[in-house]
């Protein structure tokens, strides 16, 4: 499982007119799966995201998690982060979990996210999608289990 995640001050995702999701602070996460992936990695990177200290304290330091800024999460599905450019010009994405494996672990993921965030938003798995974001900072970090 692999995970993008930007630190954001609004971000909102649109398939085609319609706004799938948004939010205001929080982070953006652009998320992919392979085909050994399964509950365990699911779980522990929920765990992993919301307890991240990202965002600045009174001095300024990042010592602070999602749930002391009352941050969001946008959720979007990218089998891209598994596309592998090694050898060509075009990405092999044979290690990008298929649809059927992906689709209940995005769903599973999603989940446990709003047991442990008050306000979850997501994109829609499988579409054409446009993502607007402002990155805050910037603050980028890519996370793997």
């Amino acid at each position: 499982m692999r995970v993008v995640l930007q630190r954001v001050s609004r971000a909102e995702v649109r398939v085609g007119e319609r706004i799938t999701g948004r939010i205001d602070r929080g982070f953006l996460l652009l998320v992919g799966f392979t085909h050994a992936d399964g509950e365990s990695e699911v779980s522990w990177m929920a765990d992993k995201l919301v307890g991240l200290r990202l965002f600045a304290d009174a001095e300024d330091k990042m010592n602070l998690a999602l749930a002391d800024v009352d941050g969001g999460l946008l959720v979007v599905s990218q089998f891209t982060l598994y596309g592998d450019a090694v050898k060509g010009r075009r990405p092999s994405f044979i290690d990008a979990a298929r649809p059927e494996t992906a689709i209940p672990l995005y769903d599973r993921f999603v989940a446990l996210l709003r047991e442990r965030v008050a306000r979850v938003e997501t994109g829609e798995f499988g579409a054409m999608m446009d993502v607007e974001l402002v990155n805050d900072g910037p603050v980028t970090l890519l996370l793997e289990k």
